[in-house]
């Protein structure tokens, strides 16, 4: 019988890229880009999402 690897839950807002660098379009300068480093706020950098069960819902 075939094995089947479990399934990692992938945070759904960074679909598992947590970080990423935007550029700003300007250079510093010794000629490199100035760029940003912005990390998903759902997941908090992980680029894992938190089980529904384990989620507090309500008040």
């Amino acid at each position: 019988m075939p094995q089947h690897a479990p399934t990692a839950r992938i945070c759904r807002d960074c679909d598992g890229f947590p970080t990423v660098a935007i550029t700003t379009g300007t250079r510093h300068t010794d000629g490199t880009r100035a760029t940003l480093r912005i990390t998903c706020p759902t997941c908090k950098g992980t680029g894992h999402a938190t089980p529904a069960a384990l989620v507090r819902a309500g008040r």
